[in-house]
């Protein structure tokens, strides 16, 4: 997605060889034009895959899957990180390491809002080693549904998580995947290699 790596490029920051900071449109400010095209380019990824709803994680992966449930005409569901007291019941959970914030997170959705055959798309802001993508993949198993596809903004393809899904058989998509970061410089994986 083009639109996305430019810019990733003009206002995302490479803080260093693993870490991508993009504040100005994703994880704090979040740019809803933007978001839009990200919704209508997950709804050409998955053209045909059936899906009843969208999984994600809160708070980065929120935008982006609700434009893409405007687009697939699907509710989208997120996994919350804080307790509830409204959350309490009924509960289908799963830990999640965050290499960003360095600590592990106990993550819930409400088991009424997936059911047992439904067709779940996953989508999150950033794939680096797959812990988010696996904790909501285990979820969506725990609820007895099918994961329809894992939807990516942006994958750090020099981290494991991308390959191990894929190698798993999940359909994943990633709208910009990252070949490396340092140096205060961002190389996606279609660039040729100099």
């Amino acid at each position: 997605m083009e639109l996305l790596k430019d810019r990733i490029i003009k206002d995302g920051t490479a803080l260093s060889e693993t870490v991508l900071k993009v504040d100005q449109f994703l994880n704090h400010q979040i740019d809803p034009v933007l978001m839009v095209e990200i919704g209508k380019e997950f709804k050409t990824r998955f053209e045909g895959v059936k899906i009843d709803k969208i999984l994600t994680l809160e708070s980065s992966g929120i935008a982006p899957s609700v434009m893409t449930g405007l687009e697939l005409s699907v509710p989208v569901v997120f996994a919350r990180k804080r307790k509830s007291l409204t959350l309490t019941d009924g509960l289908l959970t799963a830990d999640v390491y965050s290499y960003t914030k360095q600590e592990t997170n106990n993550i819930a959705v409400a088991e009424k809002f997936i059911q047992p055959g439904d067709n779940v798309l996953i989508i999150d802001d950033f794939l680096a080693n797959g812990e988010a993508a696996n904790a909501l993949i285990h979820i969506v198993k725990k609820a007895e549904a099918t994961v329809a596809g894992v939807g990516i903004v942006i994958e750090k393809s020099f981290q494991k998580g991308g390959n191990e899904l894929r190698e798993a058989g999940y359909h994943v998509e990633s709208l910009a995947r990252i070949r490396s970061l340092g140096a205060g410089e961002i190389k996606f994986v279609d660039e040729v290699k100099n």
